[in-house]
C-alpha cells in the first residue's frame, strides 16, 4: 500500500487558491480512499494505481481553467501494510507517551 502526500496549486490565480484546492478535495472525498487534509497538502492511502488516479483526476480538473499548475508529490510504499494513515501517527504518539496535535 502507498501513502501519497501531494499538493497541487494553480500559479496563475493570485494569492487565494482555496476554491481550486476545494475542487480537488471534492474529488478526493468522493473517491472513497482514506485521506487526511493538512495545511500544506493532502495524504491519500491506497494502491499505487488508486492514488495516482486521484492525482490525475485532480490535475485534469484543475487544468480545465488553470494554465500553470505546481504539483509536489511524496510517496511511501510498504508491502502488505494497510491503515498506515492512522497507525504511523499512533506509533509516534506511543513513543512520545501522549497524544499529539494532528
Amino acid at each position: 500500500m502507498v501513502l501519497l502526500e501531494f499538493s497541487m496549486t494553480p500559479l496563475d490565480k493570485g494569492e487565494s487558491v482555496s476554491p481550486y484546492v476545494a475542487r480537488s478535495l471534492d474529488i478526493i472525498d468522493k473517491s472513497g480512499l482514506p485521506y487526511r487534509l493538512n495545511p500544506m497538502g493532502t495524504v491519500l492511502e491506497g494502491s499505487f494505481d488508486e492514488v495516482m488516479k486521484i492525482v490525475k483526476e485532480c490535475h485534469e480538473r484543475m487544468s480545465q481553467d488553470c494554465s500553470r499548475i505546481s504539483t509536489t508529490i511524496k510517496m511511501d510504499y510498504r508491502k502488505g501494510k494497510t491503515g498506515r494513515i492512522e497507525s504511523k501517527i499512533l506509533s509516534v504518539q506511543s513513543k512520545v507517551g501522549r497524544q499529539l496535535s494532528t
